[in-house]
């Protein structure tokens, strides 16, 4: 039988290969239905519109007109997208991406898309400001911080943006850094003591995980275990204040 559903499975994705990886196409489904998007820059999920619907629907449920919103790990823009989107002229979206690549087919979706409530970041968030190195990975979305890494990137804290004016105090965070989010947490420490904030957290594997949970427990923010990873390591927490 999962042989039977494997085959099934190549052939219903066999049509999605023959889209050229270049392509302009309109987004089919979702909240961001008709919104031009690069076939070829993250998964077809994402210009299907069924990319990661639980945090979809945690965006829609949870963004509002006027947001200040901080996309941490933005990749290629999705859910820059969306927050412009759901947040409206009113809105600004702060999005945060080292990778020259992903940078790359963020500023052309912004572009493609004429959004004029975000601002592209190229830094990595961290518990410092400063230098560090970035590990990059065969696929773009899993790439991270590593003293071991290949690639220069400038880091900046959270408190230190806000403390500058660089960025305002946010209303609402999506974070995904694959193993970085407790030393970006960490770097956010005046923040995080605030409020109102409401943050959608990714965290990766089961340490990283009870580390960011403990940080933001102590700093007084309700948590909501969305996405429970104990098979596969990759955990999603609702965190309000």
């Amino acid at each position: 039988m999962s042989r039977l559903r494997e085959i099934i499975g190549t052939l219903v994705r066999l049509p999605l290969r023959l889209v050229p990886r270049n392509a302009v196409v309109r987004i089919r489904s979702g909240e961001l239905r008709g919104w031009r998007w690069i076939a070829g820059s993250s998964t077809n999920g994402c210009w299907l519109g069924t990319y990661e619907r639980r945090v979809q629907r945690l965006f829609r449920e949870e963004l509002r007109m006027g947001a200040a919103v901080l996309d941490i790990g933005a990749n290629v823009g999705f859910y820059t997208l969306l927050a412009s989107k759901l947040t409206g002229a009113a809105g600004h979206v702060h999005a945060f991406e080292p990778l020259p690549r992903n940078l790359y087919y963020l500023e052309r979706h912004i572009k493609l898309n004429e959004l004029a409530n975000v601002t592209v970041e190229s830094l990595a968030i961290a518990a410092t400001s400063g230098e560090a190195f970035f590990r990059t990975a065969p696929h773009a979305s899993m790439g991270g911080l590593r003293q071991d890494g290949n690639l220069h990137v400038t880091t900046a804290s959270l408190d230190d943006l806000i403390a500058s004016g660089r960025i305002p105090k946010p209303d609402f965070i999506k974070m995904d850094i694959e193993g970085a989010e407790s030393d970006a947490l960490r770097g956010a420490a005046k923040l995080l003591a605030s409020g109102p904030l409401t943050i959608v957290l990714s965290t990766h594997g089961y340490q990283q995980h009870q580390t960011c949970w403990a940080i933001l427990e102590s700093a007084g923010f309700r948590l909501d275990l969305v996405r429970d990873g104990a098979a596969d390591g990759d955990y999603l927490i609702l965190a309000k204040k």
